[in-house]
């Protein structure tokens, strides 16, 4: 069902502790490398959100027996794991469902089909059907794209420089590298790509080895059994860090996220809000499967500045550019942010659409072939109009990032098709009316 927000502008202040959904990334992760363990295994604190439902959908129609204990910790076993689905596998609008699974399927023995939504059918997919075609996977695609059929076939480990930093890719290959006992895998990439997957593949036991080589990041992995073990996933800092930008712009905020992940590898968004001159701080650091995990504190920062987002941070807050891109409008002087070509490929092209949305605000935002060009404040107040509508595009994250200007903009405005922010964030409303009260 459709479902349309309004905000008033102006917002009250964000103020108190909260904790935001589990991390979708780990979730994802927690079935699909879980399920490879070929065990029972309890998951605590898992994203009960569309796009992981439809993991653990895929999961379920392939053998596992899956059950809830409440409404974020389940038990997985996945003894029955993998047996030749029925019909169809249908990823929803996850990319990271049909990129993983069709890692994990290619080495197996059986046949089986991707598919997914509108949306998701535009993805490219020719970045992992090539590298698991070289590996000897069977699939056949429509163009590059879904849906992906995935037939028989013997696998032999590589070596694949990947020309993108990208961790669906990586872990794509992984996936099917920790299942093909003669050889091992490795992949190298430009830049460190979150790094989810190989902790968790650690944690579980498995052979794998982190390195550098010249100028490029590598993972190699070979056959070992995984070894079952319960599992916590974190708090997600992607879904923190619309939080994070709505109390640095809200005036009078102070807020406590509580227990977020804060891998190396996904903390790009904290390491912006610091060079932007954010009033932040991370109070604690713990470590808990594999992961490492903290709260962090940020308030009202009116004296924010533009600086150049580009290289090997990109990766680090590709999924965040939306809503730094708002808290670019509120920093005096200008902001660039460059080499984020690939947000043409995310669930819309984020290029076009967060520049089209900011626009309607009256935000000062030039969208370049691999990023933007964001005017600021540049010595006036920074205020953006309101009294839109915004369209997201089936896409959580442009939906998330509309609301959030809406509560620093002078007049109402309304966000179209906010249903899609299930996907990743599913209490969103309910959290920030929480802290307004």
């Amino acid at each position: 069902m459709r479902k349309v927000v309004a905000t008033k502008g102006f917002s009250a202040p964000l103020k108190g502790e909260t904790i935001v959904p589990p991390d979708k990334s780990v979730s994802h992760r927690s079935l699909i490398i879980g399920s490879l363990t070929r065990g029972k295994i309890k998951i605590s604190n898992f994203l009960k959100s569309a796009d992981c439902l439809a993991t653990l959908d895929i999961l379920k129609a392939l053998g596992c027996e899956i059950e809830f204990l409440n409404e974020n910790t389940l038990f997985l076993n996945a003894q029955n794991a993998y047996k030749e689905p029925v019909s169809d596998l249908y990823c929803g609008n996850s990319g990271t469902t049909m990129r993983l699974m069709t890692g994990l399927l290619s080495a197996q023995n059986i046949k089986c089909r991707l598919t997914g939504d509108v949306s998701l059918s535009k993805r490219p997919m020719k970045r992992i059907i090539e590298p698991l075609s070289a590996m000897g996977a069977r699939i056949k695609s429509n163009e590059g794209k879904a849906p992906l059929t995935i037939e028989q076939a013997k696998l032999n480990g590589i070596e694949y420089i990947s020309p993108i930093a990208s961790a669906q890719v990586k872990s794509a290959l992984l996936l099917a590298g920790a299942q093909t006992r003669e050889s091992a895998t490795t992949v190298l990439e430009p830049h460190l790509s979150r790094d989810h997957s190989e902790r968790m593949l650690k944690f579980f036991g498995s052979n794998i080895k982190i390195f550098r080589k010249d100028n490029l990041f590598g993972s190699t992995i070979s056959y070992t059994p995984l070894i079952p073990k319960d599992l916590t996933v974190t708090g997600d800092i992607s879904s923190a860090a619309f939080l994070l930008v709505a109390a640095a712009t809200i005036k009078n905020s102070d807020l406590i996220l509580k227990g977020i992940g804060l891998n190396p590898t996904r903390t790009g968004i904290i390491d912006v809000l610091k060079a932007m001159n954010a009033d932040i701080e991370i109070l604690s650091r713990n470590e808990i499967s594999g992961e490492e995990i903290g709260d962090i504190r940020i308030k009202y920062s009116p004296d924010l500045k533009g600086i150049k987002i580009e290289g090997e941070i990109i990766p680090r807050l590709i999924d965040e550019i939306p809503i730094i891109a708002l808290l670019a409008t509120q920093a005096e002087g200008k902001t660039v942010i460059k080499n984020a070509s690939d947000l043409k490929n995310k669930e819309s092209d984020r290029i076009a659409s967060v520049a089209r949305e900011l626009k309607k605000f009256g935000a000062k935002i030039e969208p370049t072939d691999d990023g933007f060009i964001i005017d600021g404040k540049n010595g006036g107040n920074g205020l953006l109009e309101g009294n839109c509508e915004v369209d997201c595009y089936h896409d959580h994250r442009i939906a998330m990032m509309g609301y959030i200007a809406g509560l620093i903009s002078k007049k109402p405005c309304r966000i179209n098709d906010f249903e899609w922010v299930e996907t990743s964030f599913p209490n969103f409303l309910k959290t920030f009316e929480n802290l307004q009260s």
